[in-house]
């Protein structure tokens, strides 16, 4: 039996999913100073494994390789390193919520801090391998993100069920 209210919800839901990351496209490109910049999180992953952590039914492979795509485009970095690092990243936060029986706040926090290193080093080795060069500014930005994990669940969680 279909209840009328669970699809509105359902597409509510992928409305948010949207517009969540439409908010961290433009946060992902706003000018910063040079300074500051090597000191911006990673909001679009952050966003992406909130969705993967949290919604694994809308959110998958093929939404990774997207937003992947996307962030190539938005970040001018060479088409699809961005979006091979978002797939493995996609297939570690979906194989490692396998084992987590409860999802709480800590357990999110490490497995998005899983997440995010596996991003940050899979764009490392592809940068060392395609263009034989070595960003170690970009661990700033790792950090950042690690550290402002809780900062994306608690803004995007009253949207979850």
């Amino acid at each position: 039996m279909s209840y009328p209210d669970s699809e509105n919800a359902k597409v509510l839901l992928i409305a948010m999913i949207i517009i969540s990351f439409v908010i961290a496209s433009s946060l992902n490109v706003y000018p910063l100073s040079p300074s500051m910049a090597t000191l911006r999180p990673m909001i679009m992953i952050m966003v992406l494994i909130f969705w993967l952590l949290f919604q694994p039914r809308y959110v998958g492979i093929f939404t990774a390789f997207t937003i992947g795509l996307i962030a190539d485009l938005l970040l001018d970095t060479h088409l699809g390193e961005q979006a091979f690092a978002a797939v493995v990243v996609a297939l570690v936060i979906k194989i490692s919520s396998i084992y987590v029986r409860q999802l709480n706040t800590i357990s999110a926090w490490l497995i998005a801090s899983l997440g995010l290193i596996v991003f940050q080093l899979n764009l490392w080795i592809l940068q060392m391998a395609i263009q034989n060069t070595f960003v170690a500014k970009s661990a700033l930005s790792l950090l950042m993100s690690i550290i402002s994990w809780p900062l994306v669940l608690l803004a995007l969680r009253k949207f979850v069920r």
